[in-house]
């Protein structure tokens, strides 16, 4: 089997052989999505090469202070035609993720995927998966390390943003004793680690406490209170206001709730589907819930989507968890 070094390497060959990439990380893209593929987008300015940043959406608006965030692509907004022989997944356990964008490779694209999630099923020609690593900007530290470049603040403040995001502010059991020995660094280079957490992690819009109140409003325990879980709906986005970005954090409330063991999120996205965003306390592995479903994820943290209506998929999920309970 082949070692994480040598995979890094094998990345770095990738790079250096070949010009012109499309970078591009999951839909409806988090901290450590939007923060990878801007430290890829930085890194390969460094190197010469000629590159596009894309997701299928809008990326968060609380991300813009990311350098190069501003030139990640909308593809809802530019359909255009394109064909990329070169390809930079970050962050996607599967390549169903990247959405829409799987439009803009050729048949014959190469991938290189670099990723942080176990269920990552190793669709790439060249694939760089460490599934203990905090987030994939942890990976992508370990890689760009290998490249002559000189580290820059904005570079670093890059990979400092998904470790922050994806370890819950240094919270979650993924913080290693190296996430802490790799933050620290890119404090020397001139992160400023408590204004981040401010924007990141503290801060929040009046849609976003709208919303989270009416998902509160739906709040249901089963299982003697080892499963809770909320759901918003299309009207609840229309009427507070919330985007996609609102929604982030709201499983941890039924999560963290005192003896529950599996916190679920239901976002409804039309009458045929819905996404859960499943949270567990540990002994749930919510990885394998997910991928049951379709989707994928952490062992603490999955999701996954699924067809039909609200209370069918509430009726699914609830009831294969109570089966693992």
């Amino acid at each position: 089997m082949q070692t994480y070094e040598q995979a890094l390497l094998d990345a770095k060959a990738f790079i250096e052989e070949h010009d012109n990439f499309l970078v591009v990380s999951h839909v409806q893209p988090d901290g450590d999505a939007v923060s990878s593929t801007v430290a890829v987008g930085w890194l390969l300015s460094c190197l010469g090469k000629q590159f596009t940043l894309v997701n299928e959406g809008p990326i968060p608006k609380r991300m813009s202070y990311l350098t190069l965030s501003g030139e990640i692509m909308n593809l809802l907004e530019d359909g255009g035609q394109r064909q990329y022989e070169h390809v930079i997944c970050v962050d996607c356990a599967d390549f169903k993720r990247v959405g829409l964008v799987k439009n803009w490779m050729s048949e014959t694209a190469a991938i290189l995927n670099i990723d942080h999630h176990p269920t990552n099923d190793r669709y790439g020609a060249v694939n760089v998966v460490k599934d203990d690593a905090a987030a994939t900007a942890e990976v992508l530290y370990d890689w760009i390390n290998l490249f002559d470049v000189k580290w820059t603040c904005e570079a670093a403040e890059a990979i400092y943003t998904g470790l922050l995001t994806d370890t819950g502010g240094f919270r979650y059991s993924s913080t290693s004793p190296k996430v802490m020995e790799i933050s620290s660094r890119l404090l020397e280079l001139g992160v400023n680690g408590p204004e981040l957490a401010e924007t990141l992690l503290e801060e929040v819009t009046l849609p976003q406490v709208k919303v989270l109140a009416l998902a509160l409003s739906t709040l249901e325990l089963e299982a003697h209170g080892r499963i809770a879980h909320v759901y918003v709906t299309p009207e609840h986005m229309i009427q507070t206001g919330a985007e996609n970005e609102d929604l982030e954090g709201i499983v941890n409330y039924p999560r963290n709730i005192q003896g529950v063991e599996v916190g679920i999120f239901f976002k409804v996205i039309d009458e045929n589907a819905v996404k859960a965003s499943l949270r567990s306390a540990g002994r749930i592995d919510v990885a394998a819930v997910a991928q049951h479903f379709g989707g994928g994820g952490h062992i603490k943290a999955a999701g996954c989507r699924l067809e039909g209506s609200l209370e069918q998929v509430k009726q699914q999920v609830v009831s294969y968890i109570k089966e693992l309970l």
